[in-house]
């Protein structure tokens, strides 16, 4: 707080760039790049650090004993993944693909450790992150429990448009094929002519066949 002629002057708190402090980090931090399908760790795999976000989307993907395999998450700039070493897990229990090119900041466990308990801003960055993943995943199964199939597409749409965060609504970059819709719960029976028509109807989004290959061009519409 700063006092000047007779009033009270809050001073902002200057922004906390996790990319910026990273880079600072001297030991137990490194920066890949990532082209598009690139496989960033698969399930299996040794659980020994936590990996950042700077740039693109990666999809975590888990397989079933039966061999079924289900997207659980599509990640973007800005968010962590494979934060479950921290809780003890010795191997990986998801696979993590590039969706495109992307950047990421692979940081170590012990790293990662001693950085929230020593760094406040990062630590309170973490949490947050953390708490924002927990209630997306109570969201996500109350959706599962109690709604349609067609909402449950409808609400999957505006997560990956970022409808309801801070900022604006984003353009949904890239191509999400059916069967991948489907993965983050979406039954296979509903037609793609259903999808296609019900979906455009409720005027949020503006749905392209790519003549291409059998997959859904989507783009943000209306709001």
């Amino acid at each position: 707080m700063r006092k000047k002629s007779g009033a009270i002057t809050k001073i902002s708190k200057p922004t906390f760039d996790p990319k910026i402090f990273l880079a600072k980090v001297d030991e137990g931090v490194t920066v890949s790049n990532h082209g598009e399908n690139e496989i960033i760790f698969s399930q299996g795999d040794a659980a020994d650090a936590v990996f950042y976000i700077q740039q693109g989307k990666v999809k975590l993907t888990v397989v079933s004993k039966q061999g079924k395999e289900a997207v659980i998450a599509i990640l973007g700039p800005g968010h962590f993944f494979g934060e479950g070493c921290l809780n003890g897990h010795p191997q990986r229990i998801s696979t993590t693909r590039a969706m495109e090119k992307c950047v990421t900041t692979r940081i170590e466990k012990a790293t990662m450790i001693a950085t929230v308990h020593n760094e406040p801003d990062f630590s309170e960055l973490f949490m947050s992150y953390l708490l924002t993943r927990n209630g997306r995943i109570e969201e996500d199964l109350i959706d599962q429990l109690f709604n349609s199939s067609e909402k449950r597409l409808a609400r999957l749409l505006l997560l990956l448009a970022n409808f309801g965060k801070e900022g604006r609504p984003e353009p949904i970059v890239g191509k999400y094929s059916q069967e991948t819709l489907a993965e983050m719960d979406w039954h296979d029976t509903i037609a793609r002519e259903f999808f296609h028509e019900q979906i455009s109807q409720i005027g949020l989004y503006r749905i392209q066949p790519d003549n291409r290959s059998p997959q859904f061009l989507v783009e943000r519409g209306l709001v």
